[in-house]
């Protein structure tokens, strides 16, 4: 995979009220329109990544969501133009290969085809975030005649997706993606494998975090931001900052937390995705093993900065690779030592007992040894977060990363003669007497029909 950046080398919003209609600056003569679709309105890591790319390109991109929420919300803050489509339409389809029935499938799906076509015809890239809009955005491509970049954040194999979803995401490769951005060589590699993708069309652009939110708080002392968060003052506090789910783990830090009786644990996050029975279970083995004392559920919370500056070490324990690791990179952030499952994209951040340390993944005796080691040992931990600290500002800023989006999507753009417009015998005002797009509809639910 061509390696285009030196990463390489180196309070909950409403979301029932309407979305706000932000007024759309004109881009400039010949600057590059990019439709940027995400399937979320949740606030997650790729959202988070989404937003940083959107408001460098501000007046020169169009943002559609399949659901509403925080995140159009933030959008709107930043000025960035945004349109939320048929919300639900595809919220029941899921990585392990629960899908709707067809037929409810077939009409949730061409209707954001249909809506995203309309905006991607006044746009020069189709730039998707996420799996489900990859997938809108691979058909909206194909008939809209605009290139697709697929920024995939997801290791594509069966340890974390269903045989259908996978079949799905071959399909799309050959139907109408142009290129794709990995956040990781992991990514890439497994992208690469299930599809047969040349490397010529994938890159890797780790994602790029921003410091800001943690130097705020480089003045503010860790007490006052315990016992804001009614953390205990004097405990070893260990923090999980990820959406609660199987795959990530925490049950494991819970396990290790039983192994290190001087130790308190803080979850901060919720279930997602039809997640809650997780939740449940973690709760109840804290109630069973006597841990009501040393584990602190802090749910969703908007200040993750000052989550990760109030306890004392980062745990990052995924049971199957992980395509990136953001809150590795956040935890060197905020100058806390990081432990990480070694596995996937961590391996690409962590230089094992130099940044930050690595486990094997899901075992738990391993994990409390290395907490109880880094609690003995204050120059480790130094150590570690001075080395972590230059690793996240020096190979994951958010500046390298958005300059490697944007001029993937540039070159992407330039090469759209091929798919653009152009191949339409009639002119943009005409197109209600064009024959090829006025059988549009009908086409697309034919090949929907057919494929989905």
């Amino acid at each position: 995979m061509r390696e285009t950046v030196p990463a390489l080398q180196g309070a909950t919003l409403p979301v029932d009220e309407p979305p706000a209609k932000v007024s759309e600056p004109k881009p400039a003569s010949g600057a590059l329109r990019v439709l940027a679709i995400d399937q979320s309105g949740v606030m997650g890591g790729a959202e988070l990544s989404l937003l940083e790319v959107v408001k460098a390109l501000k007046a020169r991109v169009q943002v559609v969501l399949f659901d509403d929420g925080p995140f159009r919300m933030a959008l709107h803050r930043e000025g960035v133009a945004v349109d939320v489509l048929d919300p639900g339409a595809t919220r029941d389809i899921r990585k392990q290969g629960g899908t709707p029935p067809i037929a409810k499938a077939v009409k949730g799906v061409a209707s954001l085809v249909r809506a995203t076509v309309a905006r991607a015809r006044q746009s020069d890239v189709i730039y998707a975030n996420t799996q489900r809009a990859m997938v809108i955005g691979a058909i909206a491509g194909r008939f809209a005649r605009r290139p697709v970049v697929w920024h995939l954040r997801d290791i594509v194999s069966p340890e974390h997706f269903g045989s259908k979803q996978l079949a799905i995401i071959k399909w799309c490769a050959k139907l109408g993606l142009a290129h794709v951005i990995a956040n990781s060589a992991a990514s890439a590699r497994a992208f690469a494998e299930l599809t047969s993708f040349g490397d010529k069309r994938i890159d890797v652009v780790f994602n790029g975090i921003s410091s800001a939110p943690f130097s705020a708080l480089r003045d503010t002392p860790q007490s006052v931001l315990r016992a804001r968060l009614k953390l205990p003052q004097d405990a070893f506090l260990v923090g999980s900052f990820s959406r609660l789910a199987q795959w990530k783990g925490q049950h494991v830090l819970l396990e290790a937390m039983v192994l290190n009786p001087q130790m308190h644990a803080v979850l901060v996050g919720a279930p997602l995705f039809g997640e809650d029975a997780y939740e449940a279970r973690l709760r109840e083995f804290v109630a069973s093993n006597g841990l009501e004392g040393r584990v602190h559920f802090l749910g969703f919370q908007d200040d993750v900065a000052a989550c990760m500056c109030a306890v004392d070490v980062v745990a990052h324990t995924s049971i199957t690779p992980e395509p990136f690791g953001r809150v590795i990179v956040e935890g060197m952030l905020a100058r806390r030592p990081v432990v990480a499952a070694r596995a996937g994209g961590v391996v690409e951040i962590i230089d094992d007992g130099v940044n930050g340390v690595m486990c094997t993944p899901g075992d738990a005796h391993a994990l409390a040894d290395t907490l109880a080691e880094l609690r003995s040992d204050q120059a480790l931990r130094d150590r570690l977060v001075a080395r972590g600290y230059q690793t996240a500002v020096r190979k994951f800023g958010t500046q390298a990363y958005v300059e490697g989006v944007e001029r993937i999507l540039a070159n992407v753009a330039a090469k759209r003669s091929m798919l653009a417009d152009d191949q339409c015998t009639q002119q943009r005002s005409d197109r209600a007497s064009c024959k090829c797009c006025r059988s549009i509809d009908h086409d697309l639910t034919r090949y929907l029909d057919k494929n989905t």
